[in-house]
């Protein structure tokens, strides 16, 4: 009888699952700070912006899901307790209470852009050890981006 042996498995470096986890607490802070911002968000165009953060809640939900599962099928053991990314996050806390809607937009603008950024640091350590996991890296950063771009646009003045 042949044995067939099996292809070695590919398992995430603990520098790749480091990156990982950046990426995924900052996705988590976005949906926690996204929803923050929905529930208190009041002025005017009220009800357009409110849509348009559940816009970005939806995908910071499904990126942060996407490299949670990602680091599993690499072995990694992604984190995402409250504990964790209250302390890990780049991203700066919204303030509480009702908000604005122009200040709305400027404060998750800045959180879109920081979880971008954070994709961006990790992105070319990624893509030497990953090029697969590095492409859903570039997906992320075009999604955030563009949610950036067209939530921006809300507060420009020409």
């Amino acid at each position: 009888m042949t044995t067939v042996q099996s292809p070695v498995r590919f398992r995430a470096s603990t520098e790749l699952s480091g990156h990982l986890q950046r990426v995924l607490v900052d996705l988590i802070a976005l949906h926690l700070n996204g929803k923050q911002a929905h529930w208190n968000v009041v002025g005017h165009n009220f009800r357009d912006l409110h849509l348009q953060l559940d816009e970005i809640v939806d995908l910071a939900r499904e990126y942060g899901d996407t490299i949670a599962e990602r680091m599993r099928a690499l072995d990694a053991v992604p984190d995402g307790r409250p504990t964790t990314v209250a302390e890990t996050t780049t991203l700066p806390l919204l303030p509480p209470g009702e908000q604005s809607t122009f200040d709305t937009v400027d404060a998750l603008t800045t959180q879109l852009r920081g979880a971008a950024a954070t994709a961006r640091e990790v992105h070319d350590d990624v893509d030497a050890e990953d090029p697969s996991t590095a492409d859903l890296l570039h997906q992320l950063i075009d999604a955030l981006e563009k949610q950036a771009w067209m939530l921006s646009s809300e507060n420009r003045v020409q």
